[in-house]
């Protein structure tokens, strides 16, 4: 693997929450209810666009964009690799060249520049593991039994229960997959967070109040 030849900017991590979610637990609802009681920014799909523009890359190329999708990063290497082009990062300061290991890291700057921001509730991106934990920031896993993330799944997805069992396992392996090889990281560990909350058990509503109250202790 070759080894990049720049250093990333150091940003702050002012008031920030990160939502990692089981898929079906509720994520984005959540996160949108927590925003919403504390009058902050919801972060969620946003950071596909911000991606595509460091990378130089529209967006539809970087739809599926997500520790989530299988093969994200293979597949946006081969698209980078198509072209001889070197996309010129200004934030850097430098220009990526196509062969170098620098989608992930992308994608990492792009949720600092988020974290910096404040005031903001994260969703995905393995934030919890790039940005490591702080006294500003309160990371949260959702979690849910699995009849009820299935519901949730065939709601959402309009699918059956078998299409939407084998998506909901594909989803959460690839993100332990992500966590795993980027990472070093146990995504199931709870260790790696503040609060494992319940979905499935507390309801979308009641896991957020656990959420905001947390952060209402905080002296947010």
């Amino acid at each position: 693997m070759l080894r990049a030849r720049f250093s990333f900017p150091t940003f702050p991590t002012p008031m920030l929450i990160t939502i990692s979610r089981q898929f079906g637990a509720g994520g984005s609802e959540v996160a949108r209810l927590v925003a919403d009681g504390l009058g902050w920014s919801v972060v969620d799909n946003e950071i596909i666009d911000r991606v595509a523009r460091l990378a130089g890359l529209t967006p539809d190329v970087v739809a599926q964009q997500d520790e989530r999708v299988p093969g994200f990063v293979e597949r946006l290497a081969r698209a980078l690799t198509a072209s001889s082009q070197e996309y010129a990062v200004p934030e850097l300061g430098v220009a990526l060249r196509p062969e170098e290991p620098s989608l992930v890291r992308l994608t990492e700057l792009v949720v600092k520049q988020v974290a910096a921001e404040g005031k903001v509730v994260l969703v995905g991106r393995a934030a919890p593991a790039v940005l490591g934990q702080s006294e500003d920031t309160l990371d949260v896993k959702l979690v849910a039994p699995r009849p009820f993330r299935i519901q949730l799944v065939m709601i959402a997805e309009d699918l059956e229960v078998p299409a939407a069992e084998a998506l909901m396992d594909r989803t959460d392996s690839e993100r332990a997959r992500y966590h795993r090889e980027h990472y070093g990281r146990d995504w199931d560990d709870p260790a790696h967070f503040h609060l494992i909350v319940n979905t499935g058990l507390l309801g979308l509503e009641g896991a957020a109040a656990v959420i905001l109250a947390q952060a209402r202790r905080m002296g947010w």
